[in-house]
């Protein structure tokens, strides 16, 4: 069925040679980077005596003497209670294996192996530098995911607003195969010292590093092969989610642009009956991603708001993408339909799931610090206590609630390009912290730090994703001549 046609004239993106060059400067600037950090990280001075995901039990003494040392005020009773609640525990359970086999005070929570075990993983470098890989990619791989979802909200929402802007989403989710290549051969390269899982020995009755609560969870990761042959459901999954992301891509995709072509709703209509169905899936797929790709490097720590906690991360780092590139976009001549109505749209939505974030932040961390459970508080007890992870868990706060919450608070610095400009590297670089100490303390426990090496990836994977995205950006108009909700937009005012 054809509609009413709203004559704006068509724009199209073009990718400069001289914001290319930028592009390319960035990624040789990151590679220098990162070169000068392996290079100074290349003495394994600091090298941990387990592998990846573990703590050796002499690291957890280390760890809560340390505490102890830090914070006697703030520890003692803690220390109390916990020992008259592990001893209890102890006496109740006495002869179980499950117990036995866990470490004192829950705290090995993601190892279980002997000090100095027979795993010695990679030399500290190549670890640190497999930890940033992997931490990027998966930070990256959802901001594609995000493209993808931002659209699917819009369609199933029918919102109006936001003609202007799905095309830029819809660049952002052209990622989605790289994100999906990228990780499925960073597991195969990285498995043995990012996830203590992988190793065979843990699952051994008759090995010195036999682990009762991991092999008890073999199943989530090998079914339905034995456990610490090959992880069949876990790559089953891996290739399964981003096979069918890629799918509900592209689907959607070839309907936007079909628009373009045919002045026709029945394309509009398609993309809608695909979002539904799209958000009904990404709802169970990325949190199951997050527990397989982020929350098994601790293997032993679980937490059940985990995968919005990875979500809520994901999601408004995405939105803050978004908003940056329409703006880059809008500075430079392009974008005549949108305006500081859907500029405020946007900061709304930033300025919010930066409260959302929040609130799944906080919710998670006050049920295990209330409910106080050893085998849950030592997740944040490492990166409360801890260098670099100490100063990073209270940074997290400040940049990605008390500044974005502030300075975006009032209306018109949700409707400001300047403010949204300040406000949204922000919140990026906030996240971007937040992705760190998720994933960097469960592997290189008390040796991981921030330099030269994480800095230079992420330009590597930033300027990388940029050019993929402002590429694939200029090869379609930037908002569709055809779209039915286009005249809304063009009348939207807030």
């Amino acid at each position: 069925m054809a509609h009413h046609h709203v004559e704006v004239k068509e724009e199209l993106y073009e990718f400069k040679p001289a914001t290319r060059s930028k592009l390319y400067i960035l990624l040789v600037v990151g590679i220098v980077f990162a070169a000068i950090g392996l290079f100074t990280a290349g003495d394994g001075s600091h090298e941990e005596g387990g592998h990846g995901g573990g703590h050796s039990a002499v690291a957890t003494e280390k760890m809560v003497a340390s505490v102890d040392q830090e914070h006697p005020a703030e520890v003692a009773q803690s220390h109390d209670s916990t020992s008259s609640e592990h001893a209890a525990t102890e006496a109740e359970h006495g002869a179980s294996d499950e117990h036995a086999a866990a470490p004192a005070h829950g705290a090995e929570h993601a190892a279980g192996q002997h000090a100095g075990g027979e795993h010695h993983g990679s030399p500290h470098w190549l670890k640190r530098l497999f930890t940033t890989l992997w931490m990027h990619n998966i930070l990256f791989c959802g901001l594609g995911l995000i493209g993808l979802f931002f659209i699917a909200i819009q369609y199933a929402a029918q919102a109006g607003w936001s003609v202007g802007i799905k095309r830029v989403a819809l660049a952002m989710g052209s990622w989605i195969p790289i994100a999906g290549i990228l990780t499925l051969v960073l597991y195969f390269l990285v498995n043995k010292d990012i996830f203590h899982w992988s190793h065979s020995d843990v699952y051994d009755p008759h090995s010195g590093s036999f682990d009762q609560i991991i092999s008890d969870k073999a199943p989530f990761f090998y079914w339905p092969l034995a456990g610490g042959s090959f992880p069949f459901f876990f790559i089953l999954r891996m290739i399964l989610f981003f096979g069918l992301w890629y799918w509900f891509y592209t689907k959607i995709r070839r309907n936007m642009l079909a628009e373009d072509l045919d002045n026709s709703t029945q394309y509009w209509y398609n993309i809608r009956g695909t979002s539904a169905w799209f958000l009904v899936f990404f709802g169970a797929s990325s949190s199951i991603a997050a527990w397989d790709w982020v929350m098994s490097i601790d293997t032993h720590w679980f937490s059940t708001m985990f995968g919005w906690y990875v979500f809520a991360s994901w999601w408004v780092t995405g939105l803050s993408v978004i908003t940056l590139i329409v703006v880059f976009l809008k500075e430079n001549g392009y974008l005549s339909i949108v305006n500081s109505n859907h500029l405020h749209d946007l900061g709304k939505f930033v300025w919010a799931f930066c409260i959302f974030w929040t609130y799944i932040w906080f919710g998670q961390f006050l049920l295990i610090y209330y409910a106080h459970i050893p085998e849950e508080t030592v997740y944040f007890v490492e990166r409360m206590y801890n260098s670099p992870y100490a100063w990073i868990f209270y940074t997290n706060i400040i940049l990605n609630f008390v500044l974005p919450f502030l300075l975006l608070m009032t209306r018109d610095a949700k409707r400001q390009m300047s403010t949204l400009k300040v406000v949204c590297p922000i919140i990026i670089i906030g996240h971007w912290f937040d992705f760190y100490n998720m994933v960097t303390p469960g592997v290189m426990q008390h040796s991981g730090a921030v330099g030269f090496l994480e800095i230079g990836v992420f330009l590597i994977f930033a300027s990388v994703f940029l050019l993929f995205v402002l590429n694939n950006l200029s090869k379609v108009p930037l908002f569709g001549k055809n779209d039915p909700m286009l005249e809304e937009s063009l009348h939207h005012h807030i």
